[in-house]
C-alpha cells in the first residue's frame, strides 16, 4: 500500500475542492492518502475526510486588496511568493521522510518537486492571463504571458508529471490550457469535480422554493465578504414584496458563504436563507435543486457547473485576470451571464441571463481515473 501526500494550494478553496475526486478515488484504490493543507483548506478537507492524516503546510500568506489593481498587488508580493515555494520545497523533504511518503500530488503548489519520489504538478493555467484585455494593455499583456507562461514551465519540468483538468480540445479553460503547447510531461486529464454527473434531473418534488437562486461565496479575503455584503445590502433595499407579485426578490434564495470555520444556518428575509458552509453532497443536492447558480467565475467552479449542466451568473473578482477571462469567455459563447462586482445589480442580472444558455452537461467527471490508474501502476 503506498503512502500519497495531496497538497491543494491554499488561494480560495478550489484548488482544494478540485483535489477531493483524486483523493476519494485514490482512498477507493486501496491508497494511503496524506493531506498537506492549512487554513480554509484544512478545514474544509477535514470535514469532507475526517479519517484521513493531515499534515500542515502553510501557504505563501498572500494578501488581496479591497480596491485597486490586484495584478500589482500579487506583482509586489512576487518576493514572498518565491520564498514560500523555497519554504514548502524543504518542507517536502522533511514531510516525506517522516511520513514515509511514496508520491506527492501537489495542486498548483510549485515548490512540492523531489528527487526521492515521483511528483505530480495540477494546473488549469499553463498561462496566465497578465493583465486585464483592452487595447492600452495588448502588448504588454501578451509580453506578460510569454513570459510567465515560460516560468510556469521551468518549474513543471521539475515534476514527473503534469495532470491539466480539461478535455484536449479547447474544453472550459480556453486559452488558460490551450494557447501554448504543452509542456513535455503534461497531459489532459478530463474536468475534475466533486459532484457526480447525475443521471438524470433531479425530479420537480425535490426542486423547493427556497432554491430557486442559489448564490456560492468563495475565494480570498476580503473581496469575498465584499460581494457578500453587496448583494445583501441589495437585498436590504428591495425586500419581499406581496405574495402575488413577482420580481426577483421574491424567489427563493440560499446563500452559501464559504466560511468553513461557522457551521449557522439563518434566514435574513422571508424568502432568502444564509449558510456558512456545506459538505459536497449538501451543496451537489442545492445546485441540482437551484435554476440558476450566481457565483466567482473560478474555474474548479465552473467544472462543477459543467457537470451538472446548470445555468450561471458569473461576478468575477475584481482585478484577477483569471476569472475576468473565464468570465468573458462564457459571455461570449453565450453560455452565462457575466457582471462585474462595482456594477452588480441582481435584478439586471438574473434579467440579462435569461438570454443565456447555461453549461450543457457533457462531462462525466471520471475521466481523470485513467491519469491516477496509470500513476498508481508506476509506483509498484
Amino acid at each position: 500500500m503506498k503512502r500519497i501526500l495531496i497538497a491543494p494550494l491554499d488561494w480560495g478553496l478550489g484548488h482544494a475542492t478540485r483535489c477531493i475526486p483524486i483523493i476519494r478515488y485514490l482512498v477507493e484504490k486501496g491508497m494511503e492518502v496524506v493531506i498537506g493543507a492549512d487554513g480554509r483548506s484544512m478545514q474544509l478537507l477535514q470535514k469532507e475526510f475526517p479519517p484521513l492524516e493531515f499534515v500542515v503546510m502553510p501557504g505563501y500568506n498572500i494578501s488581496y486588496p479591497k480596491s485597486g489593481s490586484m495584478v500589482m498587488k500579487i506583482a509586489a508580493q512576487v518576493p514572498k511568493i518565491l520564498a514560500g515555494i523555497k519554504r514548502e520545497h524543504e518542507l517536502l523533504k522533511k514531510i516525506i521522510k517522516e511520513k514515509k511518503i511514496d508520491a506527492v500530488i501537489s495542486d498548483n503548489r510549485f515548490g512540492l518537486w523531489s528527487r526521492e519520489v515521483p511528483c505530480v504538478f495540477i494546473t488549469h493555467q499553463l498561462m496566465v492571463k497578465f493583465l486585464p484585455l483592452s487595447d492600452g494593455f495588448r502588448f504588454a499583456s501578451t509580453f506578460g504571458e510569454k513570459w510567465i507562461h515560460r516560468l510556469n514551465k521551468k518549474y513543471i519540468s521539475k515534476y514527473t508529471d503534469c495532470w491539466v483538468p480539461d478535455t484536449h480540445r479547447r474544453g472550459l479553460s480556453g486559452d488558460l490550457a490551450h494557447k501554448f503547447p504543452l509542456p513535455g510531461n503534461a497531459k489532459f486529464i478530463g474536468v475534475l469535480s466533486r459532484f457526480n454527473s447525475p443521471l438524470s434531473p433531479p425530479s420537480k418534488e425535490k426542486v423547493t422554493a427556497k432554491d430557486n437562486l442559489l448564490i456560492i461565496l468563495s475565494g480570498p479575503e476580503p473581496q469575498r465578504t465584499v460581494l457578500e455584503k453587496v448583494i445583501l445590502e441589495q437585498l436590504a433595499a428591495n425586500p419581499p414584496v406581496s405574495q402575488g407579485e413577482t420580481t426577483p426578490f421574491t424567489r427563493g434564495m440560499l446563500i452559501v458563504q464559504g466560511v468553513t470555520e461557522k457551521n449557522e444556518r439563518r434566514k435574513i428575509t422571508r424568502n432568502v436563507e444564509m449558510v456558512s458552509y456545506l459538505t459536497s453532497e449538501e451543496l451537489q443536492k442545492e445546485v441540482l435543486a437551484s435554476e440558476i447558480v450566481l457565483s466567482r467565475p473560478g474555474y474548479s467552479t465552473v467544472m462543477e457547473l459543467a457537470v451538472l449542466g446548470k445555468k450561471a451568473i458569473f461576478v468575477p473578482t475584481p482585478g484577477q485576470t483569471e476569472q475576468e477571462y473565464l468570465a468573458k469567455h462564457f459571455m461570449k459563447k453565450k453560455i452565462a451571464y457575466s457582471i462585474s462586482q462595482k456594477e452588480f445589480d441582481l435584478q439586471v442580472a438574473l434579467k440579462e441571463s435569461e438570454k443565456y444558455s447555461g453549461f450543457a452537461g457533457n462531462y462525466s467527471g471520471h475521466e481523470f481515473r485513467r491519469a491516477v490508474d496509470e500513476f498508481i501502476l508506476s509506483l509498484t
